[in-house]
């Protein structure tokens, strides 16, 4: 049975092959591995490494420079809290505080179950229904405490709703 090491190795030939000889290619070459992948394991960012002949430290200051990369795996459901004005304003700190507490994650963290990943926004554009999250590309606003219990249960024990 092949390891998990071995599947991306494979996949990661099939997915440098058409940049052989391409400088400059770190970045689309990353952007590739991450939509196929859905983040950046170690195990590719190795691969990479070698197919560039470049360190994994310069690769791994260019993924932690730009924001669009994923060291860590991402869960199934993206929380998205914002943390604009009006949310502000209106509790979204306490919307924050009562999704960390449900799905027993921080800001930035996903489960282990890899079910859901916690993220915050400057803002989601939707200040009328303040304070909002999104879960995946679904907007829920005018947030209540009571409406977090009943979008994720106590998730962090297993109990999904959303």
């Amino acid at each position: 049975m092949a390891s998990a090491t071995d599947s991306i190795k494979e996949q990661m030939k099939e997915l440098l092959i058409p940049y052989k000889g391409e400088r400059g290619a770190l970045i689309p070459i990353l952007q590739k591995t991450q939509e196929k992948l859905g983040y950046l394991p170690e195990e590719a960012v190795e691969e990479i490494a070698k197919f560039l002949h470049i360190s994994r430290n310069q690769i791994f200051g260019v993924m932690t420079f730009y924001a669009q990369f994923r060291l860590h795996p991402t869960g199934k459901n993206v929380v998205r809290v914002c943390r604009g004005t009006a949310c502000h304003v209106k509790g979204g700190h306490r919307i924050l505080l009562e999704v960390e507490k449900r799905l027993g994650v921080k800001e930035g963290q996903t489960t282990p179950d890899l079910n859901y990943t916690l993220e915050t926004v400057a803002c989601i554009g939707a200040c009328a229904l303040a304070p909002t999250m999104v879960i995946n590309e679904e907007t829920h606003g005018e947030m209540t405490m009571k409406k977090v219990e009943e979008l994720f249960g106590d998730a962090s024990k297993g109990d999904h709703h959303a």
